[in-house]
């Protein structure tokens, strides 16, 4: 066993100290990996979608989804109508 050396600094305590990376370094990360590569598609830009108009739209559908999905609908596509100035996207249910 060895000895602890006595009356070190701070800085030569932790000298030879290698953090290992923590799980919420891990997520933090990963978040700002996402939020720099969150990039819309060129058709979306060509048609005026900022990248934040894509998130938005991203997470509408994935809500949507997740009601059908609650709603136990899990075969259905879309279709997409104009109205006016507004577009509609409608599930269509397959059998």
């Amino acid at each position: 066993m060895s000895k602890i050396p006595k009356n070190l600094s701070d800085k030569d305590m932790f000298k030879d100290y290698v953090e290992d990376t923590s799980i919420e370094d891990r997520f933090r990360a990963a978040e700002k990996k996402a939020k720099e590569s969150v990039e819309a598609p060129a058709d979306f830009l060509r048609a005026g979608f900022t990248p934040q108009l894509t998130e938005e739209l991203a997470r509408a559908l994935l809500q949507l989804k997740m009601e059908l999905y609650r709603e136990d609908v899990k075969n259905y596509t879309f279709q997409i109508k104009r109205d006016g100035e507004k577009i509609v996207l409608i599930p269509k249910y397959k059998k």
